[in-house]
């Protein structure tokens, strides 16, 4: 019977576990055993006998899990201590931030660990249940407005009162992927007036069914703008201008922005430029949902809430996902359980299938070496 480890998150802020009582009662009915560090899940309100009572052994250090471990669940990348624990040729699954983060994959290369970064989970239909990097940026849209509803000094929806009437807050976002429908959802749902941008044309429909008015220069340009397989097509420099001077006006009489945009493996694109941060009237909030890849606003700093000089607040939270963390590491965790279904063959015997499409797409180190195609050289 394959171990599977999961243990503490020590990265600074991170707050989410790997497995959750719930999906350890799945993986021992999948035919795991499950180690569960002691600890492991109280960030994220798991308590140890939870755990116990869901069929897991715990162990009293990482290191004591480490060492029986075949499979090791984890949120973010191993440690350096971590990895040197792992036995040879264990797998290693989690998201390793595989473009920013090449020391520790040279590091699983060099220990002859196998590792899967949830990050190459392909977007294919079988492979949704696996699809961590949806999880957690559909929380953290969500969690986004929160945040933007927190920082702002007044009420989101309009209120009708006997001293009068509170205006509804507006609120305009930038980017229409997971993230930013679920930040256009929970915002309608706090009784804001939304608008939302995209460079995708079939994001339009997607707004509007959500109760948000779509902002675009919706020229003949724009509506070819989408190539078949759904990506954007890059737009000539006289259509960004029109764009940029018509999303400078509005940014303008906004009073919360949240920006979404991310790129794998490239920094974030900068959407909201400094003029624009001073156009905005005092009080108005921005969150940045992509500021650990270096922030789609200009002046947005990790794990900061910046305060500018007329007064607008650009909020930086590292790790949007981390600050909802038991419904996070649900999902996350979830993910993994389904991920674990694909390391059996039809027998229930532990033996990962490296031809099967997902495995291959996910499969970063292997055999001492880092291997997947996009990170060679």
């Amino acid at each position: 019977m394959a171990v599977i480890a999961v243990i503490k998150e020590r990265r600074a802020g991170e707050t989410r576990v790997a497995a959750v009582p719930e999906t350890v009662k799945k993986l021992a009915a999948a035919g795991f055993s499950v180690v569960v560090e002691a600890g492991a899940g109280l960030s994220a309100s798991f308590q140890d006998a939870d755990y116990e009572a869901a069929g897991a052994a715990l162990a009293k250090t990482a290191k004591d899990a480490l060492g029986k471990a075949d499979i090791l669940f984890k949120v973010r990348a191993p440690e350096a201590d971590e990895v040197k624990a792992l036995k040879k040729g264990a797998l290693v699954v989690a998201l390793l931030n595989p473009y920013q983060d090449r020391t520790t994959l040279d590091a699983l290369a060099a220990q002859g660990a196998t590792a899967f970064a949830m990050e190459f989970v392909p977007r294919i239909t079988r492979a949704q249940v696996m699809d961590a990097l949806s999880s957690q940026a559909n929380l953290a849209g969500y969690r986004a407005v929160i945040e933007a509803a927190w920082a702002y000094g007044r009420a989101l929806p309009m209120m009708m009162t006997p001293a009068g009437t509170i205006a509804p807050a507006k609120v305009f976002v930038m980017g229409v992927g997971v993230a930013g429908l679920q930040a256009i959802a929970t915002a309608k749902r706090l009784g804001a007036v939304v608008t939302a941008t995209d460079v995708r044309p079939a994001t339009k429909e997607q707004v509007e069914s959500l109760g948000g008015k779509f902002v675009a220069v919706e020229d003949e340009e724009f509506k070819a703008a989408e190539t078949a397989g759904g990506y954007a097509k890059e737009m000539s420099a006289e259509y960004q201008a029109k764009q940029a001077a018509l999303i400078t006006e509005h940014i303008k009489k906004q009073d919360i922005v949240v920006t979404t945009a991310l790129i794998p493996g490239r920094p974030a694109p900068k959407l909201v430029s400094a003029a624009q941060v001073a156009s905005m009237r005092p009080g108005s909030v921005i969150v940045d949902l992509a500021v650990e890849q270096g922030g789609n606003v200009e002046g947005s700093k990790p794990g900061e809430a910046v305060v500018t000089a007329n007064g607008v607040t650009i909020v930086g939270h590292a790790n949007l996902p981390g600050r909802i963390a038991a419904d996070s590491s649900a999902l996350y965790a979830r993910n993994l359980t389904a991920f674990a279904e694909l390391l059996k063959d039809k027998e229930g015997q532990f033996a990962p299938d490296f031809e099967d499409e997902i495995l291959k797409a996910a499969l970063v180190t292997k055999d001492g070496a880092v291997v997947h195609p996009s990170l060679k050289g």
